[in-house]
């Protein structure tokens, strides 16, 4: 019987503080805005994201805010592989109506180490479409709240006291006008990806933060690492990752309804076969102690498994002495010894199944071992 353990924080001093400190909050120096409008806005990202931004063009009702949640989506190679996510945001006034014609502006929190690649990309896509593509990254900033202490149960448009930032009790208005940028409407939401991941947003200015509660990207980069999720090219090979093996599915960042976009035919195909073989896993490496080893294993390492004699799949991010990788599920989980580095035989690699795992994946890998 394969053995699985949910994924736990790890015994490591940063990831020892993640568990005690409470929400924290990080601004994300690796990520940049891009800014969409025009007529043409919603029918040009449509036509090219792997999720269904037509919600995003929805006439709001009279009784609740034109705030819409955001959304997490992809833009693919035409042969299905990944090249650069979105987190799209439609931030309106509280007055704004959406034009008759289809108007609407739409921000996307981007890698920003591929901005300008990503900005000619999308020029290249837009031919004769009326929609306008900006680089508004000197404009907007993108945080995240994580940690502890985050519901997971709250509402998708904002936590009840995330106006205040500072999480103290009760409102803060002054911390209710810097995070939603006063007249703006700027506000936290829950990350379209996963509950358990927090809370995002784009703000004009930095959001009213518990100087004791911001932190470095590297904590966030650890929170992400525990959950087993990658986020941008660094992290997801670009024109070479599987959205479906990087677990795209189920982070919210493909629809199987919309129709057609850049790729679709061959995501649409996997999917309806069923079985994902390779999957995005959190990873520990240790030495044959069973201690952690650090700073000894490189993205791009090969893992292998010495009770089969297969390569099960490598590394894709490393960091102290865990990671991510790609893995074969049918060779991952035989046991717990049975993963090394190729070439570093001495380093033992522990995959994770993840927590917030569907347990039709935990189906699908039972039924690929058995096949």
């Amino acid at each position: 019987m394969n053995r699985f353990r949910p994924c736990l924080l790890i015994h490591h001093r940063h990831l020892h503080q993640l568990q005690n400190a409470g929400p924290l909050c990080s601004y994300l120096k690796s990520r940049s805005v891009i800014r969409f409008s025009g007529p043409d806005t919603i029918k040009f990202l449509q036509g090219l994201l792997s999720n269904d931004v037509r919600r995003f063009g929805e006439f709001p009702h009279e009784d609740n805010s034109p705030v819409v949640p955001p959304m997490y989506a992809a833009l693919l190679t035409p042969q299905g592989r990944f090249l650069y996510d979105f987190f799209l945001y439609r931030q309106s006034r509280p007055e704004e109506k959406l034009d008759r014609n289809g108007s609407v502006q739409i921000l996307a929190d981007v890698d920003g180490s591929e901005l300008d690649e990503l900005l000619a990309t999308l020029k290249k896509y837009r031919l004769r479409s009326k929609v306008d593509i900006e680089n508004v990254a000197e404009d907007f900033y993108c945080w995240q709240r994580y940690g502890r202490g985050l519901s997971e149960k709250t509402p998708s448009v904002e936590e009840p006291v995330a106006a205040s930032v500072g999480w103290r009790g009760g409102d803060d208005h002054s911390g209710n006008s810097a995070s939603h940028g006063n007249d703006v409407g700027w506000q936290w939401f829950k990350d379209p990806r996963l509950d358990c991941l927090g809370f995002r947003g784009i703000f004009p200015s930095a959001p009213l933060v518990e100087s004791d509660k911001e932190t470095d990207e590297e904590k966030y980069l650890l929170w992400r690492l525990e959950k087993g999720v990658a986020e941008g090219s660094t992290e997801i090979p670009k024109g070479e990752a599987i959205p479906l093996e990087y677990n795209f599915a189920g982070l919210n960042a493909i629809s199987f309804d919309k129709g057609c976009y850049v790729g679709q035919e061959l995501v649409a195909r996997a999917h309806h076969r069923g079985v994902i073989r390779k999957r995005l896993l959190p990873l520990e490496f240790l030495d044959n102690n069973g201690k952690e080893v650090e700073r000894k294993v490189t993205a791009g390492s090969e893992v292998i498994n010495t009770a089969s004699g297969k390569k099960t799949g490598s590394v894709t991010t490393a960091f102290g002495f865990c990671g991510m990788g790609v893995l074969r599920l049918e060779e991952a989980f035989k046991g717990s010894d049975s993963l090394t580095i190729l070439g570093q035989e001495d380093i033992k690699v522990e995959a994770i199944r993840a927590a917030w795992w569907p347990s039709e994946w935990f189906r699908d890998q039972q039924h690929t071992a058995v096949a």
